[in-house]
């Protein structure tokens, strides 16, 4: 006895189809998954040079509170900020007048430097 499967409707995919298919939702997801993780970094990242910004700008002003002139050399401070703990160090230079001094901020986080601000700080 022949059976005539001709009249059988072929439904379904291949093996290879379905793999294919598999493949391309894989690549999707790792793209997605890389983006985002991407995203993630940036806003940490900010968030640091955010934390680093608030350090340098209170070192500056606690400059011009102090009501003394600081004095030329490196001065290292901590500014632990958000459960980080920030070090600023302070460059110090004289300028060509004698009634402001240069100085330069650097923030960083154990090694990492995350922030480089300069200004001017005067006598007075």
């Amino acid at each position: 006895m022949n059976i005539d499967t001709s009249d059988i409707p072929s439904a379904g995919f291949t093996l290879i189809e379905v793999m294919v298919a598999l493949f391309i939702v894989a690549l999707s997801l790792m793209a997605g998954l890389r983006a985002a993780s991407s995203m993630t970094a940036n806003a940490d990242r900010q968030w640091m040079v955010l934390l680093a910004q608030v350090c340098a700008n209170n070192q500056f002003v606690q400059l011009r509170l102090a009501g003394q002139f600081i004095d030329v050399g490196e001065h290292t401070r901590s500014c632990p900020q958000a459960g980080h703990d920030l070090r600023v160090v302070l460059t110090v230079s004289a300028t060509p007048n004698p009634s402001f001094r240069r100085v330069d901020a650097r923030v960083m986080e154990a090694a990492t430097p995350l922030l480089r601000l300069s200004g001017l700080v005067g006598r007075y």
